[in-house]
């Protein structure tokens, strides 16, 4: 089986991010639900709308701020986190 990896991610907004996968498949997560009602500190800060859009890709994977931040392959494939 390949592995799953996120070649493109592109941030729309209010929190979404769209992504293209080294498989062709692409999809577009509302980080919002999860970002604006977590209570985590390290999370929370994240509500800052331009600290979120500060993203990389490292790896094949999404991550913020050397990996303070950053979701399972699996679930932003599946579109949901």
């Amino acid at each position: 089986m390949k592995t799953i990896n996120i070649e493109e991610a592109n941030y729309i907004a209010d929190y979404k991010i769209h992504f293209r996968f080294n498989d062709g498949k692409e999809n577009t997560v509302d980080f919002k639900p999860f970002i604006l009602s977590s209570s985590h500190p390290d999370i929370k800060k994240y509500q800052d709308e331009k600290l979120f859009e500060n993203f990389s890709l490292e790896y094949g994977e999404i991550e913020w701020n050397d990996y303070e931040l950053a979701f399972p392959i699996f679930d932003l494939y599946q579109g949901y986190i």
